[in-house]
């Protein structure tokens, strides 16, 4: 690997050599496919469509017939004209449970299949359009349901519960406090800089040293798209992060991972499964036996907190990193519902100290006073 690459570059090349290795075994019309997409797409969505479509047609040569006499490597326009949408009903029934190339069990949820099932449909909707097949068969079958789930967050006593684990080390295992001295410091930074900014697991193992910048209370960060944002943070995250740095500056990283900000024992830079194995060591504490907390629950945490404060949609997106509003919208749903049941609570028609019924009584004195105000008309009717 190249040096002075930021890590996000190093991740896309990472990317992009396993993509080639994937299309290597796959037809040709697959590989011109991915370049066709690939001015549009980032590189790991490339990757994930073409493992998407690698695991279709193993599938179309190991479970049907008529796939079976031709090796897939092979395949041509001809060959995916033969896919019905059956076959992409009994594929998408299949994805509940097979077994992989090496025998391994596997399953797939709902936003499993849905993410498949959008790559088989983004190819079969770029050979129609190049005219390779007659018909785009995807269209005809109906996206996988999806259920939206109640949104897991941690509470404020939690929070409060999961900082101070990280922070002295109270109901650690007596394993984990073997090395709770030389990592509190780097995990109380993280936390808070999950908890404070909402910043996603990926943006966090990619921070370098100099993407900080106390004098703006901000750090630079690459986006999912590959976009760099300046994200703020609050007092109490800037206090951690020097705190941690004090000590990071004495560390001498390996080869490749000087500029690194969070480093593991090893001193290489932290890996995504480290932090979500970090994160969920301190959450089994806070919040036991209730909630499987990841690094996107405390993203969710901050998300919820700041739109309680605001109320402001568009800024909780901006935040965020949302390319699309709908898709913050729809995980905090609930809360605008939430907030309107709280604004019709805020509005009273009538004064609940004093109630009164409308009785016969009532309305007599009503129909009196409205008969003693209307005007006499009697003398100019003819």
């Amino acid at each position: 690997m190249a040096k002075n690459l930021s890590y996000a570059q190093e991740h896309a090349i990472l990317i992009t050599t396993l993509t080639r290795n994937i299309l290597s075994t796959l037809p040709a019309i697959v590989v011109d496919y991915i370049q066709a997409i690939a001015s549009t797409t980032q590189p790991l969505t490339r990757y994930a469509y073409a493992r998407d479509i690698r695991l279709f047609i193993h599938y179309l040569s190991r479970e049907n017939p008529k796939f079976g006499l031709k090796d897939p490597l092979n395949w041509d326009e001809t060959d995916f004209s033969m896919v019905h949408a059956r076959d992409i009903v009994l594929y998408l029934d299949y994805l509940n449970y097979y077994l992989d190339e090496n025998d391994q069990e596997v399953s797939n949820q709902e936003l499993g299949k849905m993410r498949k099932f959008y790559s088989l449909r983004s190819f079969f909707k770029w050979m129609f359009k190049q005219s390779l097949i007659p018909s785009d068969v995807s269209a005809l079958v109906d996206t996988p349901k999806r259920h939206e789930k109640p949104i897991l967050r941690l509470e404020i006593d939690e929070v409060a519960r999961m900082l101070d684990a990280a922070e002295n080390g109270d109901k650690l295992s007596s394993r984990q406090q073997k090395y709770h001295e030389i990592t509190k410091k780097r995990d109380l930074a993280m936390l808070t800089l999950f908890l404070g900014t909402g910043i996603r697991v990926s943006e966090c193992v990619g921070l370098d040293i100099d993407h900080l910048d106390f004098e703006v209370g901000g750090f630079l960060v690459t986006r999912k798209g590959g976009n760099q944002a300046i994200l703020y943070f609050p007092a109490e995250v800037e206090a951690a992060l020097k705190d941690y740095l004090s000590e990071r500056k004495k560390i001498q990283a390996l080869e490749g991972h000087e500029n690194a900000l969070f480093l593991s024992l090893q001193k290489r830079r932290m890996t995504v499964r480290a932090v979500e194995n970090m994160v969920k060591k301190y959450a089994a504490i806070a919040a036991p036996l209730k909630k499987r907390i990841s690094p996107h629950k405390l993203r969710s945490t901050f998300g919820t907190s700041l739109y309680r404060e605001t109320g402001d949609i568009y800024l909780v997106a901006d935040v965020l990193g949302h390319s699309d509003v709908n898709t913050t919208r729809r995980h905090y749903a609930a809360m605008s519902d939430e907030r309107r049941r709280l604004a019709a609570k805020k509005v009273t028609l009538r004064d609940d100290e004093a109630p009164r019924e409308i009785t016969d009584e009532v309305l007599k004195i009503a129909t009196d006073q409205e008969n003693q105000t209307k005007p006499d008309t009697s003398k100019t009717e003819s």
